[in-house]
């Protein structure tokens, strides 16, 4: 009987395996070690800088700008959301402005946020949130859009307020939308507060990525690419059980039964 691996150490599996490559491909050779130090050098590295207080600020300056650009995006795009999915008429007159604004690349606004704020803290929260609102806006407008007619006529049919069927009915039927989209948001936040550090030299992560980089110490540059993947992998993963929780009783997240 072959030995059966728990389900929960399966994808570190596949994890582990590419570092042992990795490892390998670096140790024999085939790829230079100036550029590619082995995996054992960087994960060195990045247990050196756990006792690093810099280390630790970097990630908390990162972690402030994507907190802060977010926050701003939910502010803007939730109630704005449902106005526009709630409204035809006011859908159709924004419609227009959004698919202009939309496909804007935030790294091309860099420019112009740095000509009004500087290079600090409020250059990257401007790029986070201008980056960040539009995957909730727009989940936000289909969840609205999306409701079953049947629901609101019923809720008309008993009389509810205009008020409690949006906070009742359109609100609750768009929350498995606005869940979605802020999981995306999130995680487009913290490519843009790292991309501003890295291209800005505002402080955090993608500043000490820079600064490792220019230093020639390339097993920390590595080592800080992983906390970035870390953090974003922890944040995903936050953000997903928060949305089961929140949405156990939506037909996607109930349990099967048998």
């Amino acid at each position: 009987m072959k030995p059966r691996i728990p389900y929960a150490a399966q994808p570190w599996v596949g994890v582990l395996a590419v570092l042992v490559l990795i490892e390998l491909v670096v140790r024999v050779g085939l790829l230079p070690s100036r550029y590619f130090p082995p995996m054992t050098e960087t994960f060195a590295a990045l247990v050196g800088q756990l006792g690093e207080s810099g280390y630790w600020t970097a990630i908390a300056h990162t972690l402030e700008g994507w907190a802060i650009g977010l926050g701003i995006a939910i502010v803007i795009a939730v109630p704005l959301g449902l106005a526009l999915g709630f409204n035809d008429y006011l859908y159709r007159a924004a419609r227009p402005i959004i698919e202009f604004l939309r496909p804007v690349p935030s790294v091309a606004l860099i420019p112009l946020a740095i000509l009004i704020y500087g290079t600090g803290l409020q250059s990257k929260v401007f790029l986070v949130a201008f980056a960040s609102v539009w995957p909730l806006l727009i989940q936000t407008i289909y969840g609205a859009r999306d409701l079953d007619p049947i629901q609101l006529e019923t809720a008309r049919s008993f009389r509810i307020s205009r008020r409690d069927r949006v906070l009742r009915v359109t609100l609750m039927g768009a929350v498995p939308y606005i869940a979605t989209g802020l999981r995306i948001s999130s995680a487009t936040a913290l490519i843009l507060a790292i991309t501003a550090e890295l291209i800005i030299g505002s402080a955090g992560l993608g500043r000490e990525i820079n600064i490792a980089r220019q230093g020639g110490a390339n097993d920390l540059m590595y080592a800080l690419i992983i906390t970035t993947g870390l953090i974003g992998w922890g944040l995903n993963t936050l953000f997903s059980r928060g949305e089961r929780r929140v949405l156990h009783w939506h037909p996607s997240h109930r349990a099967v039964v048998a």
